[in-house]
C-alpha cells in the first residue's frame, strides 16, 4: 500500500467507526473494491486513532467520566473476552462481503427497536451494573464484522431507557478499553512482522484520529436532534449492494 491508500483506510475507518455503520465492515469493502490488502491487525492498530479522538474530545470531561468509570469497565468486559476466544475465528472466517452484508441488514434491527421502545429519558448516571453489563454483551456481538460496535451499544442504550446522546456518548466511553487494548495487541504482532513500515503505520494512525474525531462531533449533535433510522436505511441498501455485487 502506498501513503494514499493508508490515509484512505484510515479515513473510512474514522469515519465509519463511531457512525453506526460498522468501521470493520467498511474496511473488508474497501480493501476488495479497490484492491487494497490489509489485515486485522493493521485495522486494529489504526483503530487506536479512534481512541486518541476520544480522549480529546472528551477531555474536559473525564473528571464526570471518571465517576462513572466501573459502568465503563464493566460494559468493556464482554467484548475484551469475545476478542481473546473469536480472534482467529473471525479472521479466517467472517471477514467475508456475506457476512458483512448480512450483519449490516439484520443488526439493523436492535437499531430499530432502539428506537421503536426507547424511552429516551436517562442519563448515564441512571445505569446500574446490569445495565452496563447488558451494553457489554451487546457490545460482543461488534466482533461480527458489519455489526457495527456504535450501533449495537448504542441501541442497547436505547432500549435501557438512555437518550440517544447519553447512549452515543456511553457507547464512545465503553469502547475505549477494547480499542485501546485490541489496537496495542495487534499494534505489537504489527511491529514483529514485515506486514507495513512503521511511518506508513503511523499514517494511518492519525488518519484515523483526524476523522474519527470529526465523526464523534458530528453524532453527538446530530442524535440530540434525529433518529437513528437515516444510518438503518444506509445499512439496508448497502447491505443489499452488497449482497448483489459480490
Amino acid at each position: 500500500m502506498n501513503f494514499f491508500e493508508i490515509i484512505f483506510l484510515g479515513l473510512i475507518q474514522g469515519l465509519t467507526e463511531f457512525l453506526p455503520i460498522s468501521s470493520t465492515g467498511h474496511l473488508i469493502l474497501a480493501q476488495r473494491l479497490f484492491n487494497l490488502f490489509s489485515s486485522l491487525s493493521f485495522d486494529a492498530f489504526i483503530h487506536l486513532g479512534s481512541f486518541l479522538a476520544i480522549i480529546v474530545y472528551f477531555w474536559k470531561d473525564l473528571k464526570e467520566i471518571w465517576n462513572y468509570k466501573w459502568f465503563i469497565v464493566i460494559s468493556a468486559i464482554p467484548g475484551g473476552i469475545a476478542g481473546l476466544l473469536f480472534e482467529h475465528i473471525v479472521e479466517k472466517y467472517f471477514r467475508i462481503p456475506l457476512v458483512v452484508a448480512l450483519s449490516l441488514i439484520i443488526m439493523s434491527i436492535p437499531m430499530i427497536l432502539g428506537e421503536f421502545f426507547g424511552k429516551k429519558q436517562f442519563e448515564i448516571k441512571n445505569l446500574t451494573y446490569t445495565k452496563a453489563l447488558i451494553i457489554g454483551l451487546f457490545q460482543a456481538l461488534a466482533l461480527i464484522p458489519g455489526t457495527s460496535r456504535s450501533g449495537i451499544t448504542i441501541s442497547a442504550g436505547l432500549l435501557l431507557g438512555l437518550k440517544r446522546e447519553v447512549s452515543a456518548k456511553f457507547s464512545f466511553l465503553a469502547g475505549a478499553p477494547l480499542i485501546l487494548g485490541a489496537g496495542l495487541y495487534e499494534g505489537l504482532k504489527l511491529v514483529n512482522s514485515s506486514f507495513i513500515s512503521l511511518d506508513m503505520a503511523l499514517t494511518g494512525f492519525f488518519s484515523s484520529a483526524v476523522f474519527s474525531f470529526v465523526a464523534i462531533a458530528f453524532l453527538i449533535p446530530f442524535l440530540k436532534r434525529y433518529s437513528l433510522y437515516s444510518f438503518v436505511v444506509y445499512r439496508i441498501f448497502l447491505g443489499i449492494f452488497i449482497l448483489w455485487y459480490f
